[in-house]
């Protein structure tokens, strides 16, 4: 049986059933994609992983995570101005922190093609918000194309670096998270390997390639003139189709995973309406579009998040003079969570009541499932970490979460962590948050991956400006809440190993005067610590370090001396004070119906980091099984 690295190597052409973001990967083989650079955040990581299944030495490509998604941006653009076609991928939000060397590739000559693979997240499943990322586009002048499914996937990626590298452009391909996870079966065409062109072709020729005063004109003209040809060929794209019921009176214009809901909703509907699918959602398909409406009596826009493309065809409409009702979102509730079958059988519903038929009851015997809160996992140093930093601090001290697993600490029991932004914020809020305050100390947490990624900064400007507060860095040696990716202190990168980027020796080079570590299953030490940290009346950090138990526990699981070690509860010797469950709260503690404690075994990994928290030492020593 071939593994997944042979499969996407196969130089023949064959089918296979594979998740979006894997049939991106072949994509990029057959492209000859030269370089791809990315930082880890989903729904995208598969992507990596796809990657990392072909071994170093047979990838026809570079590939790196780099430390943020804007020097990823960089660096995937200095490839692609050398004359080499390179992609870089990240999460919605990711590209918040690209935005800055984003917004500008569109004014520049990029003569080897770059694609901007963007996972969005509608419905907010792992980000913070459900930004819809279309708006970039319209900022910076560059195209997007919108995949529904995993041969949409491939076939578009295929065009949009065909035209990126015809017109030396970028291109953004718009997943979704639905569309990066959905499994299809996906025919792949014939792929020839071919040597890595390692010639430079860097030439200022090809520029301007400095965004001055003096060029910022020229060069925006030169972006927009692109633009136009981009128009012209999403009227001729065959990414965009119509799915022609034979229905002059009701349309819809959708894309992306909307369309496929919309064709699930309809499948027992008499009354189909024709569709228009459009792939190119920017700049739009003007010529298409118009020949749609004017074919159509009504016309209904479904699209996820905001009314990007309505606009769009609004403004067109009007100025053709065109008398098709255009509907467009109805209610708050059209603008918010993923487009399921479900969603858009509501908004179908509102729009033409009497199109789809009514829902059949699935009866009386259906329960609610109850709502399974996030937790971190059995064993995690985050967890022994929390259990003995509240203890070190007060009510009234604020604490200022950042974005990691870390970020479950706001959560019952511990409650740490009060307010959020963004990756590496936390160290700057916790600053404004320390200014005109001799009363309240203020806590600042960072994970170690977010230390470089976007941390220092903040540190830097806490001890520039002398802001008063203590920074506790959780050091896991991992990005362990998007699958464990490998950071600059975990003393290897994707590709081998590097030397490792100590935390506390960057913070004693930046010259932070009151460092202290420890390990946060020493937790007694870890309470003191802190407390001696936020007790010093100037900028302080506490090193919390432990690795990730679920990476360590996969790993060990491996190696054949492994034997799985479990804790008990000795029933003789508890007392019932519940502090393992209602403070430290391993999820591996469960009440029985007559208030015992009882270990769920298949949970429980043995770590032993919950024997401190019992003040009666009823919880047993790990034993092997």
């Amino acid at each position: 049986m071939k593994t997944l690295g042979e499969i996407l190597l196969e130089e023949n052409s064959f089918s296979e059933i594979v998740m979006g973001n894997t049939a991106l990967v072949r994509a990029m083989i057959e492209s000859h994609t030269r370089v791809i650079t990315s930082y880890p955040g989903s729904p995208t990581p598969e992507i990596a992983e796809a990657i990392k299944s072909i071994p170093k030495e047979k990838r026809p490509f570079y590939f790196e995570f780099s430390t943020n998604e804007k020097v990823a941006t960089e660096v995937a653009y200095g490839a692609a101005v050398n004359g080499h076609l390179s992609t870089v991928f990240f999460k919605s939000v990711g590209l918040n922190v690209a935005s800055d060397t984003f917004i500008q590739l569109s004014l520049m000559n990029i003569i080897g093609g770059m694609i901007v693979v963007l996972g969005d997240d509608p419905g907010a499943n792992s980000s913070q918000n459900e930004q819809d990322n279309r708006h970039y586009a319209c900022l910076s002048y560059t195209p997007v194309f919108e995949p529904a499914s995993p041969n949409e996937v491939y076939t578009f990626y295929k065009e949009a670096a065909k035209l990126s590298i015809e017109m030396g452009m970028p291109i953004i391909l718009r997943l979704t998270t639905h569309v990066c996870h959905a499994k299809e079966k996906v025919k792949f065409q014939n792929w020839e390997p071919k040597k890595l062109d390692e010639t430079p072709r860097f030439d200022v020729k090809n520029g301007p390639y400095i965004p001055i005063a003096a060029d910022v004109f020229p060069m925006k003209r030169f972006s927009l003139r692109r633009l136009d040809k981009m128009k012209a060929y999403a009227d001729m794209s065959p990414l965009n189709r119509v799915v022609d019921h034979g229905n002059k009176n009701l349309g819809i214009i959708t894309m992306g995973l909307p369309f496929l809901s919309l064709m699930d909703v309809l499948e027992k509907t008499k009354e189909k309406p024709d569709i228009l699918k459009l792939g190119v959602v920017y700049p739009i398909p003007l010529k298409v579009i118009k020949s749609f409406l004017e074919t159509h009596e009504e016309v209904k826009i479904i699209e996820e998040l905001d009314n990007f493309v309505e606009k769009e065809i609004k403004l067109l409409a009007y100025d053709s003079r065109l008398s098709t009702k255009i509907i467009g979102k109805i209610d708050i509730e059209d603008w918010i969570g993923e487009y399921t079958p479900d969603k858009v059988y509501g908004v179908l519903k509102k729009t033409w009541p009497d199109l789809l038929p009514a829902r059949k009851r699935l009866g009386d015997n259906i329960f609610e499932v109850p709502n399974r809160p996030a937790q971190m996992c059995p064993g995690c140093g985050h967890r022994s970490a929390f259990h003995a930093i509240k203890k070190a601090i007060t009510d009234t001290d604020i604490t200022v979460a950042d974005i990691g697993c870390h970020t479950l600490g706001f959560l019952p029991p511990y409650q740490v962590g009060e307010l959020m932004m963004c990756m590496g914020a936390s160290t700057a809020i916790a600053s404004g948050l320390s200014l005109f305050n001799d009363t309240r100390k203020v806590i600042a947490f960072l994970g170690d991956s977010t230390f470089f990624h976007a941390g220092l900064p903040g540190i830097i400007n806490a001890l520039f400006n002398k802001h008063n507060l203590t920074l506790i860095l959780m050091e896991n040696g991992t990005t362990a809440m998007t699958g464990h990716q490998d950071h600059a202190a975990s003393g290897k990168n994707f590709n081998e190993p590097t030397d490792i980027i100590p935390l506390s020796r960057t913070l004693e080079g930046l010259g932070v005067k009151h460092i202290y570590e420890t390990d946060t299953y020493q937790q007694s030490k870890l309470t003191e610590i802190v407390k001696e940290a936020v007790g010093i009346n100037e900028f302080s950090v506490v090193i919390a370090r432990h690795p990730c138990m679920l990476k360590f526990i996969r790993e060990q699981r491996r190696k054949p001396s492994y034997k799985p070690r479990k804790v008990d509860i000795d029933q003789q010797k508890c007392q019932r004070f519940y502090e393992c469950i209602e403070k430290f709260a391993c999820p591996s503690f469960t009440r029985t119906d007559d208030q015992r404690v009882k270990i769920n075994r298949d949970l429980c990994i043995g770590d032993g980091s919950c024997l401190q928290t019992c003040q009666v030492q009823a919880i047993t020593p790990p034993q092997i099984e």
